[in-house]
């Protein structure tokens, strides 16, 4: 079968032939990958930026970790789910016996390993993955759709940990995939003001746009990103900013447009030290959070909303091809042209 492969540390990837996965061991499924979406970490993969190291002592390995699929085949022990049945799968792997797991927090398992990042993912035909990761789909769940379901609710997650509520103004700094994903998902949970800042991203503002938000600023056409806070709400300040781009400036200038006791929510992945003004943090009684990965009821959230509005994320979607052209895709991830490009295995 073909796959999309990492073979060392370093920039590129690799599609060629792999024997398709063997029998699934007890307590996993082997699945038939509808629908796969590039992430930003594979962006990241591909380049090998150091946050990525951990890897190398898995490689090779089979990447992609956003996907959706029917089952085929079931692994010993293996009851809540069925061959036939169409699922998505929270990629995670945890152990479930850390206390981080034990205590609820499985995507914070201290021993994980993750599909796509430290076992083979999805960006081939077939991927066997843990039977307690999976998420059942509704009937005529829209499989290309529900391969949004991980950054969907990576972007629930985040929202959650900030804790938007009804009527909560709330800016997202960085359009990519992650911070649409947030966008939709503060609107799900009643934000009456959803900002989206990037910038020279006119096509992913566009699409956050599509997808809930109820302003953009472009930072490239603003003299200032309060300056722009204030010529849309009259005020300078929100009530949670969710930061997801990784700049080292991202915490001080959201901090900066942060009410006094409001929350500051950190989703990107920081290949540099973020410094920020902390006397001013803490006479402002603001709160800095962290949000990473997704707990279960965000899938079950998400999985929901993707059954019964599969129209509210549609526009995530920019484009779909075949597994075979996936180098390409990533080109157009780089060019950050696009939203989600979603492969499909041949």
């Amino acid at each position: 079968m073909l796959a999309v492969r990492k073979l060392r540390p370093a920039t590129g990837i690799s599609i060629e032939e792999v024997p398709p996965p063997s029998a699934p061991p007890p307590g996993d499924v082997t699945i038939q990958v509808h629908a796969a979406g590039i992430c930003g970490s594979d962006l990241h993969v591909y380049q090998w930026g150091t946050s990525y190291d951990f890897m190398r002592s898995r490689l090779p390995l089979t990447l992609g970790h956003e996907f959706s699929g029917k089952v085929v085949a079931t692994g010993e022990g293996v009851t809540n789910i069925a061959i036939g049945d169409r699922v998505a799968v929270m990629p995670a792997g945890s152990c479930l016996r850390c206390s981080n797991c034990l205590g609820g927090d499985v995507h914070l398992c201290t021993d994980k390993k993750t599909l796509g990042l430290t076992r083979d993912g999805a960006f081939s035909r077939f991927v066997n993955a843990p039977a307690l990761d999976c998420i059942k789909l509704a009937p005529g769940t829209d499989l290309t759709l529900a391969a949004l379901l991980e950054p969907l609710s990576v972007g629930d997650n985040a929202a959650a940990v900030g804790g938007v509520t009804s009527g909560d103004t709330v800016v997202v700094l960085g359009p990519g995939t992650i911070g649409q994903a947030i966008v939709r998902a503060a609107r799900w949970r009643g934000a009456t003001r959803v900002i989206a800042v990037g910038m020279n991203d006119k096509p992913r503002l566009e699409t956050a746009l599509a997808l809930g938000a109820t302003d953009v600023i472009d930072l490239a056409s603003e003299s200032s990103l309060k300056d722009g806070i204030r010529a849309l709400t009259g005020s300078t300040t929100a009530d949670v900013v969710i930061e997801a781009t990784g700049h080292e400036t991202s915490i001080s200038d959201g901090l900066s447009i942060l009410r006094k006791g409001g929350v500051l929510v950190s989703a990107g992945i920081h290949a540099r030290p973020a410094s920020f003004d902390l006397t001013s943090f803490v006479r402002n009684q603001q709160q800095l959070r962290a949000a990473h990965g997704s707990r279960r009821k965000s899938w079950e959230i998400i999985a929901r909303h993707i059954a019964t509005d599969p129209a509210s994320v549609r526009a995530m979607v920019s484009m779909e091809m075949s597994l075979r052209d996936a180098e390409e895709g990533f080109r157009r991830c780089f060019e950050r042209n696009v939203s989600k490009v979603v492969l499909r295995p041949e």
